[in-house]
């Protein structure tokens, strides 16, 4: 089996799908995406074609180390995000060739069901943010602190002790506040604390860890197993979640586990995008024996021939080969767009200053 051409589409609200064909007509799905640049992914998926066509797409290892090594300036949102993507489908096609699931090609599976992170239909989990208002400030004022305070603890009030919730900082508290409001938050104890800071600051992450007996989680926005790494070393997290359209792929995102169970740290895949992204993060969940929990949300009602199905907070085990999700075609036309998703742009509404979304 030779590939023999990559197809790239944008789909609604802010997917960019990639088949990858073959001569002997089956077809790979991967969701190459990196949010408000997906065309210029598309871009670095079609740089990739060239060295793509022609070769056997069941040498998936082999094909990431190429792409990845043999790029002189290595890695990056875009690189990776690419290479993510193609990984994704490269994988889909080895599992239809053998007729497998991909997690079984991986070892697994090691459950028999995908958990899933929401309280609605049955779930037992979901993630907020922090409601102050406003922007949160270098240093805030005890106002602030109280007003976040006070809608998590109606959160908690209206779901119970027995839901779990999750606060997502994004990235956009300084160091100074994040320590104000982890400290505030833990009478009504969080599940976990998502990037409490931006995701480069791993020194001050790894610092508010050793402040705190909440869980802290970060991943969206590190690339490769050499980032996790520093976060891993440092103690800067006790939850991974790399996002496998952008961390490298299901295999990356497997070794990137593997490294997260030597510290005795979970796995918790960020999928804030298609169907397609989803169906790789559930062969991940099934093969690792330190999943926690899947962020989702599009199971692919609007074009999957069989949308992934959520009962009682789980997701049963795809039997079918390889990711075990085919595209509606027919369907699929309706949510096919030409321009792409933009991230918002913030600013302060005291001063005009640039904040972080």
């Amino acid at each position: 089996m030779k590939i023999t051409r990559l197809e790239t589409f944008l789909v609604q609200p802010r997917s960019l799908f990639l088949k990858i064909h073959t001569d002997e007509g089956l077809v790979g799905l991967g969701e190459p995406v990196l949010e408000g640049r997906a065309n210029t992914v598309a871009q670095a998926v079609r740089e990739l074609e060239e060295y793509l066509i022609g070769k056997d797409p069941t040498q998936v290892v082999h094909h990431w180390q190429a792409m990845y090594r043999h790029a002189f300036y290595r890695g990056g949102p875009i690189l990776t995000s690419a290479i993510s993507g193609v990984e994704h489908a490269l994988w889909d096609l080895a599992g239809k060739a053998v007729g497998l699931p991909v997690y079984r090609l991986l070892g697994g599976p090691t459950r028999e069901r995908d958990a899933k992170a929401a309280v609605a239909r049955g779930f037992t989990a979901m993630k907020t943010g922090p409601s102050g208002g406003r922007p949160p400030r270098i240093i805030e004022s005890f106002a602030y602190v109280d007003k976040v305070v006070n809608t998590f603890a109606a959160m908690r009030e209206a779901v119970g002790k027995e839901v779990d919730i999750a606060i997502d900082f994004h990235g956009a508290v300084s160091p100074q506040t994040a320590g104000l409001l982890i400290k505030a938050l833990e009478p009504y104890q969080p599940m976990f604390i998502e990037e409490p800071v931006q995701c480069q600051n791993v020194e001050a992450m790894a610092e508010l860890a050793r402040k705190t007996h909440i869980p802290i989680a970060t991943g969206e926005r590190l690339f490769t197993k050499w980032q996790f790494r520093e976060v891993l070393e440092k103690g800067a997290a006790s939850i991974l979640q790399p996002d496998l359209s952008h961390a490298g792929g299901i295999f990356e995102c497997r070794l990137i586990a593997g490294m997260a169970e030597a510290y005795y740290a979970a796995v918790a895949p960020h999928c804030p995008l298609g169907a397609i992204s989803l169906a790789a993060c559930v062969q991940l969940d099934a093969c690792i024996p330190n999943f926690l929990m899947q962020e989702q949300v599009n199971t692919g009602d609007a074009y999957l021939k069989n949308p992934l199905v959520i009962k009682d907070g789980y997701i049963e085990l795809p039997q079918t080969p390889g990711l075990g999700v085919e595209l509606d075609e027919e369907k699929l036309q309706s949510q096919l767009k030409t321009e792409d998703w933009h991230t918002p742009q913030l600013y302060d509404p005291d001063d005009g200053s640039v904040v972080d979304w």
